[in-house]
């Protein structure tokens, strides 16, 4: 199975919510600390897929935005 980058986005955020949680409520360092090298590893390989994914659009931007017409 193929994750999707946005997924691996949603992956990153919740470990990196999770660091903020673990530190308020005094978890061992080693925890933490480890946490905080997985969540960068995770954000510089996050940004990679967001940046090398094979996403298309039809959409230009004589489009505008989706939600309001130009017209």
């Amino acid at each position: 199975m193929k994750i999707k980058p946005i997924i691996w986005l949603y992956i990153t955020t919740l470990i990196l919510v999770l660091v903020t949680v673990f530190s308020y409520f005094n978890f061992p360092f080693p925890v933490i600390f480890y946490l905080v090298i997985a969540g960068q590893a995770l954000l510089i390989y996050t940004a990679y897929r967001i940046l090398t994914d094979s996403y298309t659009t039809t959409k230009t931007f004589d489009d505008f935005y989706e939600d309001h017409s130009v017209e």
